[in-house]
């Protein structure tokens, strides 16, 4: 694949202090791919138990070859093989998609720069090098070699631009974006190709007349931060021009909660059974944060009926915990602030963790 717009960078730019971002494609699939060597070139799709009869089961990743039949992640699998009956469904493995994941972060951090992960598939490396396309090109060739996965680099000075610049990579791709192209590569787009500018916020931004990237840009700083306060105002200002954190920080990710979500096969009518699965959800999700030493500090419950509405209500616990007994019944409370007067089609438990060493009331999950 080419660079992109890397040429450039080296045309106009001088200074050495550079931010990457490096996104595995396709990942998911890819790691089964190492599995199944034979289904290379052929369209795939993970999730669930690999049956795409299974009901209210989705997409975790589809290669390519069946994005090309219009798979995407979370569509449901049932209508993934409609949309692509020749696919191979495989099921999603969490502990072979962490193994691989390891495998790519220990190779980014033994490179010797800072590496800041964001995910199964994703991280940020901040280099002060002459020619970061030959890091990124490096990149690419060690993982590739190492594991046989493939990834996109993008190249900027902060991170926003970085991950907008992977896209333009992908797949397998090197891409450079600095202050002089990203105007001319980024100005005629709409506002949500900003990463960090969802649909609410491009819809609040039509409503004022400001559709493409360059419109935000050039509009008055006062227009936005009386719209959307001084904070939001100024930052998407800020992603408009190009923008961003310009800091990659090698501290190990701390994940801030933990949770467990269930899709019931049938919906639930029963308020028996509701209390029953929000129980089982609270009492996994603090098995999972007691083997990880971590705290509760506040438990939240999220509800979705068989109309798809969805909301999510969450209060906070006495003083951070792990007393299983506290927990559940604080679960069991958010539920009751739901009116469930229709059929539930899914029921999540979320815990959010103390990110102090602050001491818990009781550290035993089974009291």
């Amino acid at each position: 694949m080419g660079v992109g717009g890397a040429q450039a960078l080296w045309d106009m730019n001088t200074h050495n202090a550079w931010i990457l971002h490096v996104d595995l494609d396709q990942f998911l699939a890819s790691v089964e791919l190492r599995r199944h060597p034979e289904l290379a070139g052929l369209p795939v799709i993970v999730g669930g138990s690999g049956d795409p009869t299974e009901p209210r089961k989705v997409v975790t990743c589809a290669s390519y070859e069946a994005r090309e039949f219009g798979v995407h992640a979370g569509m449901p699998l049932r209508a993934a093989a409609r949309r692509c009956p020749g696919a191979t469904f495989l099921p999603s493995d969490s502990a072979a998609y962490d193994a691989a994941s390891d495998e790519v972060m220990t190779l980014l951090r033994d490179l010797g720069h800072p590496v800041e992960v964001w995910g199964w598939d994703e991280a940020y490396l901040g280099a002060d090098v002459e020619d970061p396309v030959a890091l990124a090109r490096r990149i690419q060739e060690i993982i590739a070699t190492e594991t046989g996965l493939a990834c996109s680099v993008g190249i900027s000075d902060n991170k926003q631009r970085a991950k907008v610049a992977t896209g333009f990579g992908k797949p397998a791709g090197v891409h450079a974006l600095t202050d002089d192209n990203w105007m001319s590569t980024m100005g005629d787009r709409s506002v949500d190709a900003l990463w960090g500018v969802g649909p609410k916020t491009t819809k609040k931004l039509a409503a004022m007349g400001i559709t493409t990237v360059a419109d935000l840009a050039a509009t008055d700083p006062a227009v936005l931060t009386t719209e959307f306060g001084p904070s939001t105002g100024l930052w998407i200002l800020l992603l408009a021009k190009g923008g961003g954190d310009a800091t990659v920080s090698a501290e190990p990710w701390v994940p801030r909660s933990r949770s467990h979500v269930v899709t019931f096969a049938e919906d639930l009518t029963d308020r028996a059974e509701m209390n029953a699965a929000v129980v089982e959800l609270a009492q996994r999700t603090l098995a999972d944060i007691v083997g990880q030493q971590r705290v509760a500090t506040r438990v939240a419950v999220t509800v979705r009926t068989n109309t798809f509405f969805t909301r999510t209500k969450i209060r906070k616990l006495p003083s951070p915990t792990t007393d299983a007994e506290t927990i559940v019944a604080t679960a069991l409370d958010v539920l009751d602030l739901f009116e469930l007067d229709r059929p539930v089609r899914l029921l999540g438990v979320r815990l959010e963790l103390a990110m102090t060493d602050e001491p818990a009331s009781a550290v035993s999950p089974g009291r």
